[in-house]
C-alpha cells in the first residue's frame, strides 16, 4: 500500500508560508520601531533657513563689566565665516542701552579656527580708536573671546592678532602673548 504523501506537504508548504509572513511582518515592526526612535538630524548650517540668535557681550552702561545682548543673524556654513559674522556684529556696536566695546574703525582682516582655537586677526583701527585704560582694553578684549567661545562651544581659546602679526598687548595692559580663554567672571547679572 502507497502511503499518501499530500498532508506532509501540505504541511512543509503551511510551514513556508507561515516563515514568510513572520519574515515580513517582523521587518515592518522593525522599520517602524526604528523610524520612531531614530533622532532627527539638523541639516548643516548653511542649508538652514532663517535666523540664528546669537550672544554678544558689550559693556554694560557704567563700563564696568560686560552683559549679554541677543542678536539674529543669517546663517552661515564655514566655521570661520560664522566667527567672522559674530565678531563683525561686536564691531557693528549695540541695539540697546549698553556700550560699545570695539571702535566702530575695527577691521576683521583674517579668521581661522583651528580645532578648539580661534585666530582672529583685527586691522589697526581697534588701536588707535580704543580708549586708554585698562578698563576698555579688558572689556575689548573680552567682549571678543567670551562673544566667540559662548556662540561656538567647541572654540575653547581666542587668540587676538593685529595686522598679521602677534602683538604684546592692545594698548599697554592686557598680555594677548597667548591665546584666551573665556573670563564669564566679569560679566554683570
Amino acid at each position: 500500500m502507497k502511503k499518501n504523501n499530500r498532508p506532509r506537504r501540505d504541511v512543509a508548504v503551511l510551514f513556508i508560508a507561515f516563515v514568510i509572513c513572520a519574515l515580513v511582518l517582523g521587518a515592518l515592526f522593525l522599520k517602524k520601531y526604528g523610524e520612531r526612535h531614530r533622532q532627527p538630524v539638523a541639516p548643516p548650517p548653511s542649508q538652514q533657513e532663517g535666523k540664528h540668535l546669537v550672544t554678544l557681550f558689550f559693556a554694560s552702561p557704567d563700563g564696568t563689566g560686560l552683559v549679554r545682548e541677543g542678536r539674529e543673524i543669517d546663517p552661515c556654513g564655514d566655521p570661520a565665516d560664522c566667527v567672522e559674522s559674530v565678531a563683525g556684529e561686536l564691531i557693528n556696536g549695540p541695539l540697546g542701552d549698553l556700550a560699545p566695546t570695539l571702535p566702530e574703525a575695527t577691521s576683521i582682516q583674517n579668521v581661522q579656527v583651528n580645532g578648539d582655537l580661534a585666530l582672529i586677526d583685527l586691522g589697526e583701527g581697534l588701536t588707535q580708536g580704543l580708549p586708554g585704560g585698562s578698563s576698555a582694553e579688558m572689556m575689548a578684549v573680552y567682549s571678543i573671546v567670551n562673544t566667540i567661545c559662548v556662540n561656538f562651544p567647541r572654540i575653547k581659546k581666542v587668540k587676538l592678532t593685529l595686522n598679521g602679526k602677534d602683538a604684546d598687548t592692545l594698548k599697554g595692559h592686557l598680555d594677548l602673548r597667548e591665546p584666551l580663554e573665556p573670563d564669564l567672571t566679569l560679566e554683570k547679572k
